[in-house]
């Protein structure tokens, strides 16, 4: 099915994307690391976690169908993370589509025994109603956190100035390791040059951050607890230029995990914003020396 054809349910309501056995693969990341079998088990996972951003790549198929070309130029997706997957294990988007009210849709995925992978927001325009900018993000004193006390509302996450190289994204493409691939992650888009898939979006407005993030975060194991990616009047577009800026929103801390929330935001050459980046970071108590012998 071509990018601008519309699937056969869409007029039901809702549409169902093909299923897909998303890839680990930081599965060699080693101790220490969510997605190393040995980790994630001894923590109570059944094995290494795909990453979030792996599970988002399967999306946009599905958003082109429902918005067409206008999601890659104005788009949302927001998503919470609700339970892990490990390599292989297959899974599915969903969406719920209103024909009179398309701007905002409920989406979700699935593994294929029905369990509820991750579920959230896409769209099209102004995205301040999506899933992640509309919840509460039950912000806490950083004086009661033990990892990640250092953080505070507004501190910065750093400004840089990156090149995004389509190396890795080419790497993966050709590998067959994205998950329903658009073929202009890859050749030629509509937009000139080719198109970030979200991991590689991602890649770039998270990495850069963490240089920061990682110096400042207590000794743990990490995970994603949400991400959302917006574009702001164009896809972002690999083989170009950004200058990116980021800063954290508000840390707490749950039962199990103690989080912090962080905004990036990505600009071109002519300094205007062409996307932006939301992301909870999770650091498992229980893998902390600083809860050790304690039952949070």
């Amino acid at each position: 099915m071509s990018p601008s054809e519309q699937p056969e349910n869409l007029a039901e309501g809702r549409i169902t994307g093909p299923w897909w056995p998303a890839r680990n693969w930081s599965a060699d990341a080693g101790e220490g690391s969510i997605h190393d079998d040995a980790t994630a088990e001894r923590l109570g996972f059944r094995g290494g976690t795909v990453a979030g951003d792996v599970h988002m790549n399967q999306f946009p198929a599905q958003m082109l169908k429902i918005f067409g070309e206008r999601w890659f130029d104005n788009g949302h997706l927001s998503l919470l993370f609700r339970n892990a997957t490990v390599d292989l294990e297959k899974v599915a988007v969903y969406a719920q589509v209103q024909p009179d009210a398309n701007q905002q849709i409920r989406t979700w995925m699935e593994r294929d025994d029905g369990l509820l992978v991750c579920e959230g927001s896409a769209g099209v325009g102004h995205h301040e109603q999506s899933a992640l900018q509309t919840r509460d993000l039950r912000p806490g004193d950083p004086a009661d956190l033990k990892i990640l006390h250092r953080l505070s509302p507004g501190l910065s996450l750093g400004e840089y100035d990156v090149h995004a190289s389509p190396d890795k994204q080419f790497w993966r493409y050709d590998n067959q390791l994205l998950s329903d691939p658009l073929p202009w992650y890859r050749h030629t888009s509509p937009w000139g040059d080719v198109i970030g898939a979200p991991c590689t979006l991602v890649q770039y407005l998270w990495g850069y951050p963490m240089q920061v993030l990682g110096e400042l975060v207590g000794e743990s194991v990490g995970l994603f607890g949400a991400i959302e990616i917006a574009f702001h009047g164009s896809p972002f577009l690999l083989n170009q230029d950004y200058h990116l800026s980021s800063r954290v929103v508000c840390v707490g801390q749950s039962p199990q995990t103690e989080f912090v929330w962080y905004d990036t935001d990505a600009f071109n050459t002519q300094g205007e914003r062409v996307a932006s980046l939301r992301m909870q970071s999770r650091a498992m108590k229980s893998s902390s020396p600083a809860y050790a012998g304690s039952s949070s």
